[in-house]
């Protein structure tokens, strides 16, 4: 398998940093890095944008459900298209697409003119581009690397995601907002989104990584694609789990968690994006620790627990009434996700066939986010009916069972000792 151009020396490095031998490994994370410092800015300047249009819970609600919905609509589509066409370019569209949106969104706000609807439909368009972005992303990450360095590559991605988007990005936004509002963040996003489109210009990537595949039709492929996943039973499995995993979570934590920062702990931008913060480094710390040494012989069950149980701190998050409190939890929470992201991502990469890869890719998005739309509709609502506390003692303990259901159905143990991904381990 072609790794692109000639790795750099190796000089012994440590089992996390190994991938940036690969030049074009390296303009990749490079990229990543600066869209997802970007993406923090976004995601505060966003929540916070829409408290200063007067909105509340419920029309956060709405604007991260148009989000949820671009993503859903396009990512099938993602798929196909990251096993048929160009990568490289479908990755330079996606940051192109970003960069004119998030400048649309800044444009209107710093001129006075910027509208709920007009956000919600923005929203819906970086939710899209987000749509091929991951698709493209895994597929491509396996021309560039050899397989003993994917969960190296994960790993190093799973550190970026939290520490850029969760930590950097949102401290960053959180002072352009104090002093000099959303718009100003807004802004930097957009800045920070063309800073991730430059690497991809100068990148170059082997021809395996990059030719066009010519295939019957897009519906051919996507029953390729569904065939594959409904007659594979450790992936049909983790979707379906996913999927209600999403409905219960993904809601509180992105429309509930600023209002609770606001009302329990009496903090403004700063306290938000500190707690965001605390979750990127417990997210960054699981990551590293995940990728760091070898893939777990019990890899199915260590994925599923990680995601069941590490999330029952949650629970607690509506008692919480010091910002530090609520920092620990989801720095906890953040952890366990990011390991088990760390293993998810390996275990693609490793057990689904190539060409296959950018659309099982999608369905991952697609059948896992299935509710999100729905999530973040209701998390509004729902906390303004029954309050902050209860939602979050339902987010934290219902997926305990949905884990210890997925396990035991589709049987995953016996599946994943029948298909060791780390050999040397008996």
């Amino acid at each position: 398998m072609s790794t692109g151009t000639a790795p750099l020396p190796q000089h012994r490095l440590p089992r996390p940093l190994r991938p940036f031998r690969h030049r074009a490994y390296t303009m990749l994370a490079v990229s990543m890095a600066a869209s997802l410092f970007a993406g923090g800015l976004w995601i505060v300047a966003l929540v916070y944008q829409v408290i200063a249009l007067g909105g509340g819970p419920s029309d956060l609600s709405l604007v991260s459900a148009a989000a949820a919905t671009g993503l859903l609509a396009s990512v099938l589509l993602g798929g196909v298209a990251a096993d048929r066409v160009s990568r490289r370019l479908l990755l330079r569209l996606v940051e192109t697409v970003r960069v004119a949106m998030a400048g649309l969104a800044a444009t209107l706000a710093l001129a006075g003119h910027l509208q709920l609807g007009h956000l919600a439909a923005i929203a819906f368009a970086v939710g899209a581009a987000e749509a091929f972005f991951y698709p493209t992303y895994s597929a491509i990450l396996p021309t560039l690397l050899p397989p003993d360095e994917l969960l190296a590559a994960n790993g190093l991605e799973g550190v970026l995601r939290p520490v850029a988007m969760y930590a950097a990005g949102p401290a960053l936004a959180g002072g352009l907002v104090a002093a000099f509002g959303p718009g100003v963040a807004l802004g930097g996003a957009a800045a920070g989104y063309a800073l991730a489109l430059l690497p991809l210009l100068a990148m170059r990537v082997p021809p395996a990584a990059d030719d066009e595949r010519e295939r019957t039709s897009v519906l051919a492929d996507l029953r390729e694609g569904f065939g594959y996943l409904l007659r594979t039973g450790w992936l049909f499995a983790t979707l379906a789990f996913a999927v209600l995993l999403v409905l219960v979570v993904i809601g509180p934590i992105e429309v509930l968690l600023p209002f609770a920062v606001r009302d329990q702990t009496s903090s403004g931008p700063g306290g938000y994006a500190l707690v965001l913060a605390a979750f990127g480094l417990g997210g960054a710390a699981g990551s590293l620790i995940a990728s760091a040494g070898r893939m777990p012989r019990r890899y199915l069950t260590v994925m599923i627990l990680l995601w069941g149980v590490g999330g029952v701190p949650l629970a607690a998050i509506g008692f919480a009434e010091r910002l530090w409190v609520m920092g620990a939890i989801v720095a906890v929470v953040g952890a366990a996700h990011g390991g088990a992201m760390v293993i998810w991502g390996t275990l693609l990469q490793r057990r689904v066939p190539p060409h296959l890869l950018g659309r099982v890719s999608s369905l991952d998005f697609f059948v896992s986010l299935a509710l999100m739309p729905v999530s973040t509709a209701l998390a509004g609502p729902v906390g303004e009916t029954i309050g902050i506390p209860p939602t979050f003692v339902i987010a934290g303990l219902a997926p305990v069972p949905l884990a210890v259901l997925a396990l035991v159905l589709w049987r995953l143990p016996r599946d994943e000792l029948a298909h060791p991904l780390d050999p040397t381990r008996t």
